[in-house]
């Protein structure tokens, strides 16, 4: 379904400013054998609303089609528990929670981030629509209501289990075509006294590093602390503090309270909104400007790439994320110049990806094979690889970044 409105203020039109082709969705991995020329490809296109600044895609396909069996899961890198157990201490702290402190987390996956709360003693329920991930957490002990967070969903969360004290969602907003109806289900299930905390992809380090990657069909918008705030003051909150966290190429961790609530007002509430303001994210023209680095950036990275092969190299993959199914999909890459890509994750493994068809294989068949150079196409969790991969560096192996340019770490 094509949007022509903004999905926060509704203003129409929004204006389109950088189009990655028509690809197909980022986690539909394929079985071998089950490849099919009716292979579903959606258009992929980022806009600006002018008048509130949002920055989103244009297309919308259905969630059911999306997220009713997933395979992405959260516990699959040391990376996201080191950030579980920092959120779990800091917040439990921060806002003084305890053994009676209910914790409710929208799009819960299999329960990590709710794992390290419990430690800490709070009562914790998850909410996540994939039926698969949500059967996985509750037999790992995390209660989890099998549905998308709505209003609906909270008013049924709420009258079961009482309000929450801490309302979380880590990465899921940028997924929700219903903004509105997410942010009222947020301030129907807050205790007067409660704190949402979101957190999301930033928007300036989406720019600056030239994050196009993160750009595929769950992830509908790229927020800024200015949309935000327009955005929950909507239903009668307010922003109360910005955490700003490096994961996933950099994040914020946004909290926010019931207006005229018992928390003051951080600075860095108006930090962050001074330097959105001052770098202008909500004109077209710094966008303008990031779609034509995109194709420079596109246009190195093949040229690298070529010239490996032209030198007789091998080249494999590290990860099979979302983001990485989206940069192939653009640059047109697929086993011309990449022999296979491996993953930690179970549900990738001895699957092809979505589009262009390259294999997943189990990460030691790096140290089997050996090939000349791996290109890191899950960037964000780039040291924690190539540590993992220390002896396939050692016996002479290189790692490739595609972006913002291509380069050798």
């Amino acid at each position: 379904m094509n949007v022509v409105q903004c999905r926060v203020c509704h203003a129409r039109p929004i204006v389109p400013f950088l189009d990655l082709g028509r690809t197909a969705l980022a986690n539909s991995f394929v079985k071998p054998g089950h490849i099919s020329p009716n292979e579903p490809k959606f258009p992929l296109r980022v806009a600006l609303c002018e008048s509130c600044g949002l920055v989103q895609i244009d297309e919308e396909v259905p969630p059911e089609v999306l997220f009713k069996d997933y395979i992405y899961v959260s516990g699959t890198s040391d990376l996201i528990f080191k950030h579980a157990a920092w959120l779990a201490s800091e917040f439990t702290s921060r806002y003084g929670l305890n053994s009676s402190s209910l914790i409710v987390e929208a799009a819960s996956n299999d329960g990590t981030v709710l794992k390290a709360f419990k430690k800490h003693g709070v009562k914790t329920i998850g909410v996540e629509p994939a039926e698969n991930i949500a059967a996985r957490a509750n037999a790992e002990g995390i209660e989890t209501v099998c549905d998308f967070f709505n209003e609906a969903s909270a008013r049924t969360v709420r009258a079961k289990h009482g309000p929450a004290k801490l309302f979380l969602a880590r990465h899921v907003l940028a997924h929700v075509a219903d903004l509105h109806g997410f942010v009222k289900g947020i301030s129907v299930l807050l205790d007067n006294d409660g704190v949402s905390a979101v957190e999301m992809p930033y928007l300036v380090p989406f720019h600056d590093k030239l994050e196009y990657d993160t750009v595929y069909h769950e992830h509908l918008c790229y927020f800024s602390v200015r949309v935000l705030k327009t955005l929950f003051e909507k239903f009668g909150m307010e922003l109360i503090n910005v955490d700003e966290v490096a994961i996933h190429g950099g994040s914020i961790v946004v909290s926010a309270q019931l207006k005229g609530g018992p928390r003051a007002v951080q600075p860095s509430v108006q930090r962050m909104l001074a330097n959105e303001e001052a770098r202008g994210l909500h004109k077209l023209a710094p966008w303008t400007e990031f779609a034509k680095k995109v194709a420079e950036s596109k246009a190195a990275l093949l040229k690298e790439l070529d010239a490996l092969k032209a030198a007789g190299k091998r080249i494999a993959g590290y990860g099979a994320p979302a983001k990485g199914n989206t940069l192939l999909a653009y640059c047109g890459i697929g086993t011309e110049r990449i022999d296979y890509i491996v993953d930690k994750s179970p549900y990738k493994q001895n699957f092809l990806t979505p589009g262009h068809h390259i294999p997943v294989y189990a990460p030691e068949k790096l140290l089997q094979d050996q090939p000349d150079v791996v290109l890191i196409l899950a960037w964000n969790f780039a040291p924690e690889i190539v540590q993992q991969q220390a002896e396939y560096k050692k016996r002479g192996g290189r790692f490739l970044i595609p972006i913002p340019r291509a380069t050798y770490i």
